[in-house]
């Protein structure tokens, strides 16, 4: 059994949102934050990578850029600019992305979903990480980024998600990214509960991104039990067909020391290959990398994805790490390396190229992307996904909805 709830959050002015409202904190380092901000003083940024108002070095875990950003958050309040609800409710939030819709469910996840594991979660989180977002709850006194759930696709919560957005939205613009955001307020008592009775009757949750957010929202509920809703974290919960992931591709400094041919000679002992084509792949366990200006088409071979014990070992992101970059190029733990550098599918195969091309890497794979499926089953296994293996698009937005500790 599911425990979700609706609070009363705090939102952007909708005539402003398109200008307050960015990108998660994670995606962007703060150099790109501070570009984007620049000559933006409603830019959300300011509260949620307040270090881009400093000059100079600065330690981006340390007191007073928080102290900052919690100045830069009351006074986009009192400047109307993030407007407080007066009642509870439970929001929905759809995004739009050329073709793609999908459309989810804003409210309050329990932490002690969470510690019992009916919130499943696929990746190991780091100290330094759980802390920074720790600090930044406690001093705002408010969790400003949501933590992207989803769930198995159930008709009783798409029939009132149907029945919600046939109503204009209250919150509606398209970013500079080209990618429309929109979002509507549940406040009737009957149909607030049929969303919390519909989750009531879901065996689990499965965290798509937002591991160390809802990490720190857990630690805060142990050392501030006494604020408002303490045990509960911002959320954002999506059907499972709604979620759109794409490849995470890697590209590679050097080739271990190996020449070109003998290294296509290495990966004709992992892979059926096939010269040519255009560096995409077709279907799992399809993989495609650029060596020597040109690409190569690979199909792992069937004595290597065949009688595995668990369905995280047979991912292509495990089996390209397994037998590629340990086995032939000398990269024992690709989240400490500076051999690998991942890149989002959304960057296309083209940049792939050129960074080859450029004399920065030696070669790049391109991959097929992880499915929801594989996701959800190594999180019901109590797997861990290998890293960087789901690059979901599009991204939400922080600041559409805020969580205050009132």
């Amino acid at each position: 059994m599911i425990s979700v709830k609706p609070f009363a959050a705090l939102r952007p002015d909708p005539m402003r949102a398109n200008r307050i409202c960015e990108l998660p904190y994670d995606v962007v380092t703060s150099e790109e934050a501070k570009g984007i901000a620049r000559g933006n003083e409603l830019s959300f940024f300011h509260i949620s990578k307040p270090e881009i108002e400093f000059e100079g070095e600065v330690d981006i875990y340390s007191s007073e850029v928080y102290r900052r950003g919690k100045r830069n958050l009351d006074a986009l309040i009192q400047a109307g600019a993030l407007v407080q609800d007066n009642e509870p409710a439970i929001y929905i939030y759809r995004l739009e992305m050329g073709g793609h819709v999908q459309t989810g469910w804003v409210c309050l996840a329990s932490c002690e979903d969470y510690r019992d594991s009916r919130i499943k979660k696929h990746e190991f989180t780091r100290q330094e990480k759980e802390d920074d977002r720790t600090r930044h709850i406690e001093i705002l006194k408010a969790q400003t980024g949501p933590v992207f759930l989803f769930y198995k696709a159930d008709e009783r919560l798409d029939a009132v998600a149907r029945d919600v957005t046939s109503a204009p939205p209250e919150i509606d613009f398209v970013a500079d990214d080209g990618i429309r955001h929109s979002a509507w307020a549940i406040r009737g008592s009957a149909q607030i509960e049929a969303v919390v009775s519909a989750f009531g009757g879901l065996d689990s949750l499965y965290i798509a991104d937002g591991h160390h957010r809802c990490a720190a929202a857990e630690r805060v509920s142990r050392l501030h039990p006494d604020w408002t809703n303490a045990g509960f974290f911002l959320s954002v919960v999506f059907p499972h067909d709604h979620l759109k992931i794409l490849p995470y591709n890697r590209l590679v400094v050097d080739l271990n020391e190996l020449s070109e041919s003998e290294f296509l000679g290495a990966l004709e002992k992992v892979f059926i290959m096939e010269r040519g084509g255009d560096g995409v792949p077709r279907d799992v366990h399809n993989v495609c990398v650029f060596v020597g200006n040109e690409w190569y088409n690979l199909r792992f071979r069937e004595e290597l994805v065949s009688g595995l014990t668990s369905r995280a070992e047979g991912l292509d992101a495990s089996l390209l790490q397994n037998h590629v970059f340990e086995g032939i190029l000398g990269i024992e733990d690709p989240r400490k390396s500076e051999k690998l550098k991942f890149v989002g599918g959304v960057k296309g195969v083209s940049v792939l190229e050129a960074e080859v091309l450029s004399g920065r890497f030696a070669c790049a794979f391109s991959m097929f992307p992880t499915q929801v499926e594989d996701l959800m089953a190594v999180a019901d296994e109590g797997g861990i996904m290998p890293p960087k293996s789901t690059w979901f698009e599009p991204k939400l937005r922080d600041a559409l909805f805020i969580h205050n500790y009132r």
